[in-house]
């Protein structure tokens, strides 16, 4: 004679969280600014990928077109006051 038998078990399915990222399409860093700092120190990193100091302090390794960003006020304050040292 056979036992009871055990109620049917209902599989319940969970959807997976969505792990995916967005791709960002946009620079997503709102303090973006061209900054100035010495030509050949400029021109070194964009070849071997080594970081600069610009005028103002920043260091970062340059790989983005500056012509597309506003200069660094920063920076500007400071090229300003050194021009205005070698005219004088």
């Amino acid at each position: 004679m056979p036992g009871p038998t055990a109620p049917p078990v209902e599989t319940i399915t969970v959807p997976e969280a969505d792990t995916r990222t967005e791709p960002v399409t946009e620079d997503g860093d709102h303090d973006r600014f061209a900054h100035y700092t010495r030509r050949s120190d400029a021109a070194r990193a964009y070849v071997e990928g080594t970081p600069v100091r610009a005028l103002c302090g920043k260091v970062w390794v340059p790989s983005r077109d500056p012509s597309r960003y506003p200069v660094c006020p920063e920076c500007k304050k400071i090229r300003e006051l050194l021009g205005q040292r070698r005219r004088n």
